[in-house]
């Protein structure tokens, strides 16, 4: 049962306790019980996209959570898309598919036209179009986002544009692109997030006019890719917004990127520690259970702890984003203390199985991989702590 902490006053949020959206975190569990480790093990043999499963979301109205009932999907508030990826982590599947399309559709819906949200977001929330490729990293820049060197030059109706990204998953199973280029060059603006525009690339017409997708082979099965671009002719149309305020649409699903990325971090980190747990209280050598001795019990009793408090920050991100509220530092730090929880948690349950927690039928190593990555992206743990220590703290910066 939800029970807020206090009744909200004026400029207050309240933050729920215990196990909001009980109903929607039940159906996932249904959904997901049909998705068994098997399932997700035959897909990263084969490095394939996960259809039946993105399927399943998709009909049951999932992946269109956050789209607004007036374009077809269920208007619901950013906590409850949280609980849907927690529930998929922490039923051993995945949601890598899924949370693109959650916070990319969000730049879409906040600054498309009304004309590009009534052509594109009911379809998107329907299925029949997936939007779960978002071109931003480039090989050269990295994380520093206002250096892209992608480049967009306007030629009547049309942008032209030239550039490579990278780390773009998801891209050939995607209809939809959401694209940042450079509509001014970097040493021709005031501020270096200037100058910089966002577009919708329709990848059905694109691939083999102007866009060529080649797969990047990781050690998690997320489709990734990268992207090069030559000479792609975008209509002026699919343009987001004004041209080069790009950096500014993107950063509320940045934001919402970061949150729901740690809710998946906290669904993996519930999925070891209860399995560790199980399996430390099934194990025996001799002649006792290995959940009895500390070294066992104390590293999964600490994981289970920090995902607690974790879940915690993460419950202020919704509540702040949900409120309209600055709430990049909560976001930040939840996406931090969530990931590093799950890694800890990861590491405790390997441990815990010893050298069958690197057999691919108990799941572990699949997910320990898979976890792992949460601690370098969307955003690395050092970027958060240089953006808690200057914007927050106010120090100086560190490079």
């Amino acid at each position: 049962m939800s029970n807020p902490i206090i009744e909200p006053q004026a400029g207050e949020i309240s933050i729920e306790l215990g196990s909001d959206y009980s109903d929607i975190r039940e159906s996932v569990r249904r959904i997901c019980s049909d998705f068994p480790g098997a399932y997700w093990r035959d897909l990263d043999e084969r490095q394939a996209y996960p259809d039946a499963f993105v399927k399943a979301l998709t009909e049951a109205g999932y992946l269109g959570a956050l789209i607004p009932e007036e374009y077809g999907g269920s208007g619901l508030p950013l906590r409850a898309a949280s609980v849907i990826l927690e529930e998929i982590h922490a039923a051993g599947c995945n949601a890598g598919a899924c949370h693109a399309q959650m916070y990319i559709m969000g730049t879409l819906l906040r600054h498309g036209s009304e004309e590009q949200k009534r052509r594109y977001l009911p379809e998107i929330a329907s299925g029949k179009l997936r939007l779960q490729a978002f071109g931003v990293t480039e090989p050269t820049t990295g994380s520093d986002t206002t250096q892209i060197k992608t480049r967009a030059v306007r030629d009547g109706d049309h942008y032209i544009i030239n550039g490579q990204k990278v780390w773009t998953s998801r891209a050939l199973y995607s209809d939809l692109m959401l694209l940042l280029v450079r509509t001014t060059p970097a040493d021709q603006v005031a501020k270096k997030t200037d100058g910089l525009s966002v577009f919708l690339v329709d990848l059905r017409e694109a691939r083999g006019n102007g866009v060529d997708i080649r797969p990047i082979r990781a050690m998690v099965n997320h489709n990734t890719t990268e992207v090069f671009i030559e000479n792609l002719k975008v209509p002026a149309s699919m343009r987001i917004g004004e041209e080069g305020k790009g950096f500014r649409y993107i950063l509320d699903g940045m934001n919402a990127e970061r949150i729901l990325c740690a809710s998946e971090a906290i669904g993996d980190a519930r999925w070891f520690t209860r399995t560790a747990a199980a399996y430390g209280t099934e194990r025996m050598v001799f002649g006792r259970a290995i959940g009895q001795n500390q070294g066992v019990q104390f590293p999964i009793a600490r994981a289970y702890a920090e995902t607690e408090a974790a879940e915690m920050m993460v419950r202020k991100a919704t509540a702040l984003f949900a409120a309209r509220r600055d709430c990049g530092e909560a976001a930040n730090i939840a996406k931090m203390l969530a990931s590093e929880a799950a890694w800890h948690a990861a590491e405790a349950c390997l441990q815990t199985h010893g050298g069958f927690g690197y057999a691919a039928e108990y799941d572990v190593e699949r997910k320990w991989r898979e976890c792992r990555v949460m601690q370098t992206a969307p955003i690395s743990t050092n970027l958060i702590l240089s953006f808690i220590g200057q914007h927050v703290l106010g120090m100086p910066r560190s490079f």
